[in-house]
């Protein structure tokens, strides 16, 4: 891997560390609204589709079960297992269909 992407990576986690730790502080001694509060829980579910959604028009076999898999994955568990679940399951799928 080049310095170049090892740099890129550590600037779009560092962003994101710094996305949260803003949002935290900003929001921390605030009363959010019930409409506020549904949007705040609701925003992973979003990124979850909108992470999910090429795969629905996708002709590789590995991407459209995987799909199917972090779908099945969402009703059950939370967020982060789902995410670890689907992401090992495209990896082996590619692997074994490829």
């Amino acid at each position: 891997m080049s310095w170049a992407a090892c740099l890129t990576i550590a600037g779009m986690a560092l962003v994101t560390y710094l996305s949260r730790i803003l949002g935290y502080l900003v929001l921390r001694n605030r009363h959010l609204s019930p409409r506020a509060r549904s949007v705040m829980e609701s925003a992973p579910g979003c990124v979850m589709v909108s992470a999910i959604s090429p795969y629905f028009v996708s002709s590789n076999p590995a991407e459209i079960i995987a799909m199917f898999i972090a779908i099945g994955c969402a009703i059950r568990f939370s967020m982060l297992p789902t995410l670890i679940i689907s992401i090992a399951s495209l990896g082996m799928l590619q692997i074994v269909l490829s």
